[in-house]
């Protein structure tokens, strides 16, 4: 069964990079420029979504938002997400996990580590 991962990030090149690793190695992916823009996309999606990759600074709703909308809600409250962020302080990574967020990643990273965290929710 194919899985799907929701890749949530600003940059263009980011989505490009996680989309290509993660497609390469057999997963479907769907793609948000933002929060408001994946919750759009999770409403659309049902519950079809097994994963979630967010950044956590990003216009209209930042990811911190985005983890909390999520788990508020039934079908995504137990979703594994994982932040991919370029902030690397350690108060970023306790207020990423208080919202909810199953493991943290920061930027730069190898596609490798990322396809490991994947592999640790979904097999």
């Amino acid at each position: 069964m194919e899985r799907t991962v929701l890749v949530v990030d600003d940059s263009p090149t980011v989505v490009k990079f996680v989309t290509y690793s993660l497609k390469n190695s057999g997963y479907k992916v769907v793609t948000a420029t933002d929060g408001m823009d994946a919750i759009e996309k999770v409403s659309t999606l049902g519950s079809s979504v097994d994963l979630v990759i967010t950044d956590l600074n990003m216009p209209n709703m930042d990811g911190y938002e985005l983890i909390s909308t999520l788990r508020k809600s039934e079908e995504y409250s137990q979703t594994p997400i994982i932040i991919l962020s370029s902030e690397e302080d350690e108060a970023d990574k306790v207020q990423g996990s208080a919202a909810g967020a199953d493991a943290y990643l920061t930027k730069p990273f190898k596609s490798s580590l990322l396809l490991e965290e994947v592999k640790k929710f979904l097999g």
